[in-house]
């Protein structure tokens, strides 16, 4: 088209203002998911914010941490503030102070997805010292190679196993016992959240057995795991009750990384967030002869 990627970064960005200028992103909203996009090499972040309502990215902005989340707020204002009533986000401190700071009356739900991933961590820790054991103490190669092959059957679902990956697992509990219950945790606690898709209230119950399983295991790393569970007790008794998760706007991110890759002439994160709330939030220009949706 004989343009430059930066001049059609500009014009974007002037469509989504002038847009903004018309549209109140940000009005009616009462349950959001805040997350992370990394964009750019060397821990270069946008940070995005979603309507779980709308399905539509409604916020984003160059930057991570307090204050780009205190800009957000300080954007929707006061008022809509108190009108939250749920907010999905992962478990990080900074994140929960600033609700507690700006959105008191808001229900933090903790993403399920964060949540597994954590006891996935733990397991593949425990996986590492069963391996460096192996090759410390017992000197068996062959074992402490097949310990370290072990991931896939490991990391999972166990109603996904293939049969050369269920004998794997009949073969780590056999022989690594400790390894095995590390493996149980974390299928038990993912069990937790396939439960509450159809039982909440059950799932409530399993998750308390749950944390006093880790309490007895002696595998250090659930052991912490569980001191984390019982510090976002409250947000993740919410993602038990509610349903809700960060699944929308971890696709957000996903569509996010894709228009990046697609405009890869874009050299200031400026332009991206514009591009990315043209595509993803529900305002853009009305082409002639397309329906929109």
């Amino acid at each position: 088209m004989r343009t430059s990627w930066r001049t059609v970064g500009n014009i974007v960005e002037r469509y989504v203002a002038d847009r903004d200028r018309h549209t109140d992103r940000l009005g009616g909203l009462r349950r959001i998911g805040i997350d992370e996009i990394s964009h750019r090499k060397g821990q270069k972040y946008l940070t995005a914010v979603v309507c779980h309502d709308s399905g539509k990215a409604v916020w984003m902005a160059d930057g991570h941490g307090k204050s780009v989340l205190h800009a957000f707020f300080d954007a929707l204002g006061a008022e809509r503030a108190g009108r939250l009533t749920q907010v999905s986000a992962d478990g990080a401190a900074w994140i929960a102070e600033i609700l507690a700071e700006r959105a008191p009356h808001a229900l933090r739900v903790m993403d399920p997805f964060h949540v597994i991933a954590r006891a996935t961590e733990a397991l593949d820790a425990e996986r590492r010292a069963s391996w460096n054991r192996a090759r410390r103490e017992a000197g068996d190669a062959e074992r402490a190679r097949a310990l370290k092959d072990s991931c896939s059957a490991l990391w999972k679902n166990e109603a996904d196993l293939t049969d050369r990956q269920a004998a794997k697992l009949a073969w780590i509990a056999a022989t690594g016992p400790r390894l095995h219950r590390a493996w149980r945790l974390k299928e038990a606690l993912r069990a937790v959240f396939t439960l509450a898709r159809t039982r909440p209230r059950s799932a409530l119950k399993a998750l308390d057995r749950w944390i006093g399983w880790p309490r007895r295991c002696r595998i250090d790393t659930f052991v912490d795991l569980q001191r984390r569970i019982r510090r976002h007790y409250n947000a993740i008794r919410a993602a038990l009750t509610t349903g809700m998760s960060n699944g929308l706007i971890e696709s957000t991110n996903t569509k996010t990384r894709l228009i990046i890759r697609r405009g890869f002439g874009f050299h200031t994160a400026e332009a991206i967030t514009a591009l990315a709330m043209l595509t993803l939030g529900g305002h853009g220009p009305h082409l002639p002869g397309r329906q929109t949706a």
